[in-house]
């Protein structure tokens, strides 16, 4: 068992489905408060169209919100992901990503695999709320610009909420799950 299957395990965490009680925390805070990791949950008014709106409405620069993507390595068919953190709106260099996980090839998760394997739609994915099957593999990356500012938001594992914490509590609460912080944008 990893790192993540244990720390998960530890928490016996519920993941709820889209027709949960929008009154109670989302995914991601539910696991937060399991494990003592302070944070707030944001609730925005409406439906978010972008980063730039997500970073204003949580009164943050843009470069505070924290994405997390899904990778599938490998072929169709292979069991193995990669989730990356990383702040504001850049591109990641697929190319040092790439490098870095020894892999000639890696594409973007479909919708459909990342709602399977983090328990999240695209635009709420948080690391919180990960749950892959147990013979899949999945590596956590933090990129050292999530560590940029001390406050930081990230997905909840529902739409149209956010999670905000102190960066140090993200990198803390990741590392814990077996994360490595992986500098790729300066790669």
């Amino acid at each position: 068992m990893d790192e993540w299957q244990a720390w998960r395990r530890t928490l016996k965490l519920t993941y709820m489905d889209e027709k949960r009680d929008h009154g109670s925390p989302p995914p991601a805070s539910v696991a937060l408060l399991a494990a003592g990791v302070p944070h707030r949950v944001f609730r925005h008014a409406g439906p978010l169209r972008s980063l730039e709106q997500a970073a204003s409405e949580r009164g943050q620069a843009v470069g505070q919100v924290v994405r997390c993507i899904l990778f599938r390595l490998g072929r169709d068919g292979e069991r193995e992901w990669v989730l990356v953190a990383t702040a504001g709106p850049d591109n990641l260099p697929w190319k040092a990503l790439r490098a870095h996980l020894g892999r000639s090839r890696i594409s973007m998760a479909t919708p459909e695999e990342v709602l399977a394997v983090t328990g999240a739609p695209v635009g709420a994915v948080s690391p919180f709320t990960l749950r892959p099957a147990e013979d899949e593999r999945l590596r956590l990356i933090i990129e050292p610009s999530v560590l940029a500012h001390e406050e930081v938001s990230l997905g909840s594992g529902e739409r149209g909420v956010g999670i905000v914490m102190q960066s140090a509590d993200l990198r803390d609460a990741m590392m814990a799950m077996g994360a490595e912080v992986v500098a790729l944008k300066d790669a």
